[in-house]
């Protein structure tokens, strides 16, 4: 049976960073940034990803994190958890454990650093997908795994009961384009890099999970309701706001600048783990500047999504 927990599901997704305070998560820091996303109209939470620091997360604090993200959430929008590993047994055993605490959907990125062929990534994802009834989602991002999903791989997957739809930060838009037409309608192809969504949209994406949802998660929810109301317009102004953040947001490896802006908006502590070291001094002038040029339009969308929430 095909599982439907992410039927319809569209729009602005934040891939959530996890707060440090002396080491340990910052759960309350944590639980705040989660309501914060959902009172201003965010489609999904996805903790435990690239932008989470998961690679430095143990396998327990990952399932701590999700399975409290789960109770934040309290089913106001689903939990797709960051599951993935460069080993299918481990790779397993994550999705078993998000699984476990409710989460409603796994992702799970390419194995990294041992390189499989594409027969290799398909007989990976197919184990996965056929150890669970948990929505699957691939997360392509070649630049961070050293290996991609070609077309073909991604089409014999989306054939999968379990298999349910493509987190894509490949930069591929010539893929994206085939992809279209080689899936099915109810494929979930979601962008996974803020400065192409525009790119995806006009393809027939249906979302983004995006890092600067965590700074301006109204503004990203505003863009992505302007382009399903076909308020191209008023899409493009809002693009145009997040161009610089996004920008900005690249300056050095996520999720150190997007920490950093947390940290200065006074939403979080600004602590990293190792091998991750603070934002250099050079590039916080240009970060900072992008805050203040984005807080006005944040703060009137913020407002606009309050008034909705009301009347609804």
């Amino acid at each position: 049976m095909t599982p439907r927990r992410l039927d319809g599901l569209r729009g602005s997704m934040v891939a959530l960073v996890t707060p440090f305070a002396d080491g340990h998560i910052d759960e309350d820091a944590f639980v705040q940034l989660c309501e914060r996303q959902i009172r201003a109209g965010s489609s999904a939470l996805v903790p435990c990803g690239t932008t989470g620091e998961a690679p430095t997360l143990s396998h327990a604090e990952q399932t701590h994190l999700i399975g409290l993200t789960v109770r934040v959430a309290k089913g106001r929008v689903p939990v797709i958890a960051g599951a993935g590993s460069n080993c299918t047994a481990t790779t397993i055993e994550m999705v078993r454990h998000a699984t476990a605490v409710g989460a409603d959907a796994a992702l799970c990125i390419t194995p990294y650093y041992n390189r499989p062929s594409q027969e290799g990534l398909y007989r990976h994802f197919e184990a996965v997908q056929a150890s669970t009834h948990l929505p699957i989602l691939l997360y392509d991002v070649p630049k961070r795994t050293g290996t991609t999903l070609d077309l073909d791989t991604i089409v014999r997957l989306s054939h999968l009961p379990n298999i349910v739809g493509l987190k894509d930060a490949s930069g591929d838009m010539a893929r994206a384009s085939r992809l279209r037409y080689s899936v099915a309608p109810d494929f979930l192809r979601l962008c996974g890099d803020d400065s192409l969504l525009a790119d995806h949209l006009a393809l027939g994406s249906h979302g983004c999970i995006s890092v600067a949802a965590n700074v301006a998660p109204a503004l990203c929810a505003a863009m992505h309701e302007s382009w399903a109301t076909h308020d191209y317009h008023r899409f493009a102004q809002l693009n145009e706001h997040l161009a610089e953040l996004n920008t900005a947001l690249s300056l050095e490896s996520n999720p150190i600048p997007v920490k950093w802006a947390l940290a200065r908006l006074g939403l979080m502590g600004g602590e990293l783990r190792l091998p991750l070291s603070p934002l250099q001094e050079r590039h916080e002038r240009q970060l900072q500047q992008a805050l203040q040029d984005i807080l006005p339009a944040e703060a009137q969308a913020s407002r606009q999504q309050r008034r909705l929430a009301a009347v609804a």
